[in-house]
């Protein structure tokens, strides 16, 4: 496995950094080695190691500092936004750092160590506990907090699932940093959620790599591409409702991932790649796996990942066997046999 491209800073006085919260992007591109798969060249993307610890970090700086700059955010404005954690841990931390008041609305799928970093930074936390009409909280969250902003006067919703801001975030900040380092890309596997993301990447992976397919990566229980909503336990993929924003999406196909596979891919990342990872990065990867399963790359075929987040906010669940069992069934193991 070689670095693609981490490049460590020069030492001299201009690459020094009052805070950590500066250093978001230019996350390490990793050219990934698949034993059962050889004809693949695998570029991934590590974005746990962005400031706060996910791809969130990159929207939540560029939203927060584009609305500052045209004036639609001020010092006395109160942001709101609705987050299963990664999006939330960001802007508490850039609110912080701005002087910024922030509400983050959350559900019971939060993890602690998300929720006390979030109030570490300042913030204040509004927790939905009804299940709503799609199994999910995501509708009730939504609820909520146009409640708060109905309440409280100078207030700002960042609304990640259909404000544009979100998506030109990660066109101009990843998109740039991948076209500018990888010469040919025929497939791009990125989860779906809020879908600010996916739209921004896809744009600018399309305008660069014209044949390029892009592959959503779903959870089973979502309802992003219609199907049947179902209860899911794993934050950061998937959605109780289609966002808005994927209007401006540029996909080609996706797949939808049961979460055992989740859970056992996250496991082959970290035993095969010392990769410890979220479980939105386990999907991808076992996306990518399935795939190519079904549609052999009899060819050298290049392929972008995209992983989201680290591992350690999910110790308690993805890498808890214990928990594991109890959501899944005693019968449930680590081993990632894909459909073993």
């Amino acid at each position: 496995m070689t670095v693609t491209n981490f490049n460590y800073p020069p030492s001299n006085i201009q690459n020094r950094y009052q805070s950590i919260l500066e250093t978001v992007g230019n996350t390490p591109l990793l050219d990934l080695k698949m034993a059962d798969m050889p004809k693949l060249n695998l570029y991934a993307k590590l974005e746990h190691l962005n400031p706060t610890g996910s791809v969130k970090a990159r929207a939540a700086c560029f939203i927060l500092n584009t609305e500052l700059e045209n004036g639609t955010i001020n010092q006395d404005t109160t942001i709101i936004e609705s987050s299963s954690g990664n999006f939330g841990v960001a802007l508490a931390a850039y609110c912080n750092k701005l002087g910024l008041k922030f509400i983050c609305v959350v559900d019971p799928h939060i993890s602690e160590l998300n929720k006390m970093l979030i109030r570490q930074y300042g913030a204040s936390i509004e927790e939905v506990k009804v299940v709503d009409k799609n199994g999910g909280y995501l509708l009730n969250r939504i609820k909520r907090f146009k409640e708060l902003c109905s309440q409280i006067d100078n207030s700002y919703w960042v609304n990640q699932y259909a404000n544009k801001l979100n998506s030109d975030g990660y066109y101009h900040t990843i998109g740039k940093e991948v076209c500018d380092v990888v010469p040919n890309l025929d497939y791009a596997f990125i989860g779906i959620s809020s879908g600010g993301t996916i739209t921004g990447l896809s744009r600018k992976l399309k305008e660069n790599y014209p044949h390029i397919k892009i592959i959503a990566v779903d959870i089973v229980g979502s309802v992003v591409f219609g199907g049947t909503p179902k209860k899911r336990y794993i934050p950061g993929i998937g959605s109780s409702m289609r966002p808005s924003i994927l209007q401006y999406a540029k996909i080609d196909d996706f797949r939808r991932i049961e979460e055992t596979d989740t859970i056992k891919s996250c496991m082959r990342l970290l035993n095969e790649h010392h990769l410890f990872l979220g479980g939105s990065s386990g999907s991808v990867y076992a996306a990518i796996n399935k795939f190519f399963i079904e549609n052999e790359a009899r060819k050298t075929t290049d392929v972008l990942a995209l992983f989201p987040d680290g591992g350690e906010k999910y110790v308690s669940t993805v890498y808890n066997i214990n928990w594991c069992k109890k959501i899944y069934g005693q019968d449930f193991n680590y081993d990632w046999t894909i459909n073993s």
